[in-house]
């Protein structure tokens, strides 16, 4: 006969962020009309679930167990956990305004790779959509804007693993509305050489020329735009250390987008920081 241990555990989030979440649940309760006493978990224990999912890596399994929910009700509340704080999260423009009110000197552009395991999916020529050959998993990538300090403020929604981050970027109409607050600003986004030739108001290093050597004007200034861009990696440590869900999900990749917009939008309220 199996035996079950019962054990207390501590969520490592401040209570006024499991509130915050709970209070938007129960808006959002509110509007599609949901009779009090229909639900399974008022609305601070799904905060709990979604929290403990997000930061603590939790299965579902046993996020379900410890409710006394059925599966299927598990994730109807996960799923409900991803789109209410993801509809929060910031659109481009409202991003590169808060950018611009709070004066920034540069932004930062980097793409990451959230690695899932789902099955192979068929793209063009017949290449796995989904396999990043740089990475060698499957994944989908986000592209995500960061401060000069490496906060990040705004995160994409997923494009196949396999794409070149340039190529994200311009499906995501960032190359354009970069150079644009470059030029009107004097805000320039500084990036790696994965975004080559992307467009003037990128700044990245200067590729070494083929059969040709750098020189001393062209290593120094690529030393100054590496050091400075290299903390953008800390704004996408910030997004899958701190949330253990986004280091490998199991989710159809069609709900990573809500999955990552809700990782920004909780990790900000974790941290009281918006820009």
């Amino acid at each position: 006969m199996p035996i079950s241990v019962t054990y207390t555990a501590v969520l490592d989030v401040k209570r006024s962020t499991a509130e915050h979440l709970a209070r938007l649940l129960r808006d959002h309760r509110t509007g599609v009309k949901t009779r009090r006493g229909r639900r399974a978990l008022s609305c601070f224990k799904q905060s709990v679930v979604i929290l403990r999912w997000f930061f603590d890596g939790a299965r579902l399994s046993q996020l379900a167990r410890d409710n006394g929910l059925s599966a299927s009700t598990a994730y109807r509340y996960l799923h409900e956990g991803l789109t209410v704080p993801a509809a929060g999260a910031p659109d481009l423009a409202t991003a590169l305004e808060r950018a611009k009110a709070a004066g920034l000197t540069h932004l930062n552009l980097d793409g990451t790779v959230i690695r899932t395991d789902r099955v192979a999916a068929p793209g063009p020529g017949g290449a796995d959509l989904w396999w990043s050959g740089k990475h060698k998993h499957h994944g989908e990538n986000v592209q995500v804007i960061s401060t000069p300090d490496g906060w990040p403020i705004w995160v994409s929604p997923v494009r196949p693993g396999r794409e070149h981050d340039t190529t994200c970027a311009r499906h995501h109409g960032l190359t354009d509305a970069l150079d644009r607050t470059a030029a009107e600003l004097g805000m320039p986004t500084l990036v790696d050489l994965g975004y080559e030739n992307a467009g003037p108001g990128f700044r990245h290093p200067v590729k070494k020329p083929a059969g040709g050597e750098l020189t001393e004007a062209q290593q120094t200034y690529n030393k100054v735009v590496r050091g400075i861009h290299s903390v953008c990696e800390r704004a996408n440590s910030l997004l899958k250390m701190t949330s253990k869900a986004l280091r490998r999900v199991s989710l159809d990749p069609s709900r990573i987008t809500k999955t990552a917009a809700a990782a920004l939008v909780l990790l900000q309220l974790k941290y009281g920081r918006i820009i």
